[in-house]
């Protein structure tokens, strides 16, 4: 049994020393376009890489409440998730990092869009989800590809 005070002191490291749960949310406005956020030079990885806004799921918050304060923490936004897409397997073996994803589906719900991580994110840009750039992460491709088949859960 672990003890508190072990958990306390551990160098732990999401994605490195454990394979790390986190996930993101494709946003959609009124246009029905996706919100998109380029990966900057000090990104955890895929530095340069286009990818849905989201994060690490922090210890003891649901998927979905992590993926809701990490939206409002990139971007300014507050959204109301309605759906859920299969996971996503995410191993970048030149990086060392392993990450188990959780996809969702939303809409805003408010807020006015800003770059709240300029450090983390050179641009947030809407795109037409049948005209994305080629430069996106797996664990942005995957979910939609998903959607667009179909393949998700309404909540």
């Amino acid at each position: 049994m672990v003890k508190e005070k072990e958990i306390k002191t551990c160098d732990c490291k999401p994605g490195k020393t454990h394979i790390g749960v986190g996930g993101g949310i494709l946003i959609f406005n009124e246009k029905r376009e996706v919100l998109l956020l380029k990966r900057g030079k000090n990104a955890r990885n895929e530095a340069g890489w286009w990818c849905k806004p989201g994060g690490t799921v922090e210890y003891g918050e649901t998927t979905i409440k992590g993926m809701k304060r990490e939206i409002k923490e990139e971007t300014n936004l507050e959204v109301d998730v309605w759906g859920v897409l299969p996971n996503t397997e995410h191993i970048l073996r030149k990086e060392g990092q392993h990450w188990l994803a959780v996809n969702f589906l939303a809409n805003i719900k408010k807020g006015k869009l800003k770059n709240m991580e300029p450090h983390k994110h050179d641009e947030l840009r809407w795109f037409a989800i049948d005209k994305l750039p080629k430069k996106l992460t797996k664990t942005t491709r995957e979910p939609v590809k998903h959607y667009l088949e179909k393949k998700y859960i309404k909540l």
